[in-house]
């Protein structure tokens, strides 16, 4: 579905066709940005069972992650925990509810160990163990940096020849990463939504695609994020003057409508659950009332949400 932010009429075609909404010149930024099987399964010292679930990878020289764990009972700070296969990990202490830090042993590389014996992370609505072939069908055809726990899934939409179609078009394309975390998706559930705060997630802005931001913006060209993940990263990572700044830290930007943006022009996003941050976002950029109303179109036609949905592009 294609929103206009003009205030003209949604439009509703097959997504190959999306190439045609774009001008040449228009910068499309992507995530590149890798799921990794985030999740482990193994037992607490006691014996009892335990899921061990990746969210993100704390800098330093050890493999300290914040986790999530599920059990009969959570592990208190101090308990050691078999993975499996050599691996170990024991439990530092808790971060903010609902997570933990745990840090992990074992006598190989750890991402080596954990494309072994780590599963991928599906969305909880699949009721299925994950399988092989979910290892590279949860994946972008250009995801390049491990460290995603949930795909952006709007760039799950687009082919090798879908890309090759918009540069044959002088659609310029430039990938930043941002490794999506679990608090994408927790429900906004304050009254104030200023009260909602936002879990940080790691990202990485390469130099060129900073260079390439800034040179669009000032010749006046559009700026059209692939994802509300590289949304967030481009409206948070820049100066006072609102130039994209190339580097790499820890965003938490919570964006909801009131927001100003100061680089994303368009948007090419899924359909996304109530009370949801991403939802939310949505609504900043085209308007709240244009976005109900195309979601109440969606809904009529039978448009399929969430992870392998349908696909909405807003201009």
């Amino acid at each position: 579905m294609v929103v206009p932010r003009s205030g003209a009429e949604f439009c509703v075609t097959r997504f190959p066709q999306i190439v045609d909404y774009f001008r040449e010149g228009d910068l499309l930024v992507l995530n590149d940005t890798r799921v990794i099987p985030a999740r482990l399964l193994g037992r607490k010292e006691t014996g009892g069972r335990i899921e061990v679930f990746l969210v993100r990878r704390l800098q330093g020289e050890r493999e300290d992650w914040i986790c999530m764990t599920r059990s009969s009972k959570p592990p208190r700070p101090g308990a050691r925990l078999e993975l499996g296969e050599g691996l170990e990990a024991i439990v530092l202490g808790e971060g903010d509810p609902p997570y933990q830090q745990v840090r992990f042993f074992c006598e190989e590389d750890f991402t080596s160990m954990l494309e072994r014996i780590g599963r991928i992370p599906l969305p909880p609505y699949i009721r299925r163990d994950n399988t092989a072939e979910d290892r590279e069908r949860y994946q972008t055809v250009f995801a390049r940096s491990p460290g995603a726990v949930a795909a952006p899934t709007a760039g799950l939409h687009f082919t090798p020849e879908i890309l090759a179609a918009l540069e044959s078009r002088g659609v310029i394309i430039a990938a930043l990463t941002l490794h999506v975390g679990l608090g994408t998706f927790l429900p906004v559930r304050v009254e104030d939504v200023r009260e909602h705060r936002m879990h940080g997630e790691a990202f990485q802005i390469p130099t060129e695609t900073a260079d390439a931001v800034n040179t669009a913006k000032r010749e006046g060209r559009r700026v059209i994020a692939l994802g509300t993940t590289s949304t967030r990263v481009l409206e948070y990572a820049l100066d006072d003057a609102g130039r994209s700044q190339a580097g790499e830290g820890v965003s938490d930007l919570f964006i909801y409508p009131g927001f100003r943006f100061r680089i994303v022009d368009g948007l090419v996003t899924n359909f996304h659950l109530p009370r949801s941050t991403l939802l939310m976002l949505v609504s900043a950029l085209a308007g709240r009332e244009r976005t109900l109303g195309a979601y109440r179109q969606a809904v009529a036609e039978g448009f399929r949400f969430f992870s392998y949905g349908d696909c909405m592009l807003v201009l």
